[in-house]
């Protein structure tokens, strides 16, 4: 069963501002991590298990420039 993009509780990105680029948004389901752009909701979404959500974060925080 799929979830639907209504059903979820989406949060924010704490980097993200209402008149920034950065705009994403999350949504966890205990089997998935659901990530959108907040500002086209309707639009494309990414989907990651709960193991490569965490390999990606920590990829991203250690390439990112201090």
């Amino acid at each position: 069963m799929t979830t639907g993009s209504s059903e979820l509780k989406w949060y924010k990105s704490s980097y993200s501002t209402n008149d920034g680029p950065e705009c994403v948004e999350v949504a966890v389901t205990p089997r998935t991590i659901h990530i959108r752009d907040s500002k086209n909701t309707q639009g494309p979404r990414l989907d990651f298990t709960p193991d490569h959500w965490t390999a990606f974060v920590t990829f991203a925080a250690a390439s990112s420039p201090s």
